[in-house]
């Protein structure tokens, strides 16, 4: 069977869609995947074909903005940018995607379109080619405001080029969902066609950060990041200087937003990397801090960890209110987010039974999620 797997690009959209398509190509099934060029060596390192398609967040607002436009206040309500949000994701991305997708489905004619539930112009090109398609969720999915800006200005664009079927967010599709039931949308349950998965952590071959390996456990290892696209300088030191302060070892992702020179010197039991293998470091870890993004969220879920979700935006907040109405962690909001707060967060969480207790369970419900293997196999009844 031929699959075309189509992403937004970035490694929060790409990420959660590669152990699928993985699974399938093992399945013996030709896998082609359509990204961003951004994105595509990290397809090709995981063995897969690909081809160009779609074009970064970046180039996506430069588009609509302008080369001219003034940056953006950082003091300015986070609601004021999202009719920006909806223009973005409910118009200019979808555009370009089916643009590109269109001719790439013709030269290929899969028996299937799997695509990332963020990129709708993969959903609509499948449609309007008469291509079967499922949609593949990276997180919990949070319904909400935004959401609905995105989804009113989806509408639009579907009817200025004639597109007549159902409408977003699922467009009438089955969809892959990598959340555990326990924490999803109770709306999304409501009302989707789901195909539960096992959230699979996916980084690219690395080597853990020294002393990681064979370390002193009675010591607590405090895993700290903010992503790949939210990273903030005086977040990460507000964190560190509390976290250095707990009896624990502290090993800090900087991610490529921060250059790691910048958060200067750090204390003895801090150590401080730009990038890590998170999907092989969390097995190693006793808590995770954290922006709230839907991999390392997930990726605790699975690793039964407690968090401290430090939300930095998009769907971070709603996934932070998640962390916290499952009883497996905290939240810093804002103003909030001081050294001294995190510090007592932090310790509270390390010796907090009732969350230990809760990650475990958590653990089980995502453990008794089918495997890539297993869904992999289904693939085929999707196809028509």
């Amino acid at each position: 069977m031929r699959l075309i797997f189509t992403s937004l690009v970035s490694h929060g959209h790409l990420y959660p869609l590669l152990p699928l398509a993985v699974a399938a190509r093992d399945a013996g099934h030709d896998v082609l995947f359509a990204t961003g060029d951004d994105m595509r060596p990290a397809v090709e390192k995981a063995g897969l074909a690909t081809e160009s398609a779609g074009f970064g967040m970046r180039e996506a607002f430069e588009s609509f903005f302008g080369p001219d436009a003034p940056p953006r206040d950082p003091k300015a309500p986070p609601e004021s940018f999202y009719p920006v949000i909806g223009q973005v994701f409910g118009k200019v991305l979808p555009r370009r995607f089916v643009a590109d997708l269109t001719p790439l489905f013709e030269r290929h004619r899969p028996d299937l379109v799997v695509y990332e539930s963020g990129n709708a112009g993969g959903a609509i090109a499948a449609r309007l080619a008469g291509i079967p398609a499922i949609g593949h969720g990276f997180g919990r999915v949070s319904p909400g405001e935004v959401m609905d800006i995105i989804n009113g200005r989806l509408v639009e664009y579907a009817k200025e080029i004639g597109f007549d079927g159902p409408e977003p967010p699922t467009f009438g599709d089955p969809y892959i969902d990598i959340c555990p039931e326990s924490v999803q949308s109770s709306e999304f349950l409501a009302r989707t066609n789901r195909i539960p998965l096992r959230p699979v952590g996916w980084a690219e071959p690395g080597d853990l950060p020294a002393g990681v390996l064979g370390r002193d456990k009675s010591r607590p290892l405090v895993y700290l990041t903010l992503g790949t696209a939210f990273g903030d300088e005086g977040v990460l030191k507000q964190a560190i200087s509390g976290l250095a302060r707990l009896e624990a070892d502290v090993v800090v992702a900087a991610g490529p937003t921060v250059d790691p020179a910048q958060l200067g010197e750090v204390p003895g039991n801090v150590r401080v990397e730009a990038w890590v293998p998170q999907a092989d470091l969390l097995p190693h870890v006793d808590l995770v801090v954290h922006h709230g993004g839907s991999g390392t969220t997930l990726g605790a879920f699975g690793a039964a960890l407690p968090q401290l979700v430090l939300p930095q935006g998009a769907d971070q907040f709603t996934n932070a209110e998640a962390v916290v109405a499952a009883g497996v962690g905290a939240q810093l909001i804002g103003p909030d987010v001081t050294g001294d707060a995190i510090f007592e967060k932090a310790r509270d969480l390390l010796a907090d039974d009732g969350v230990r207790s809760a990650t475990r369970k958590l653990a089980d419900e995502v453990a008794a999620m089918p495997s890539p293997a297993e869904v992999a196999q289904r693939l085929p009844d999707y196809a028509g």
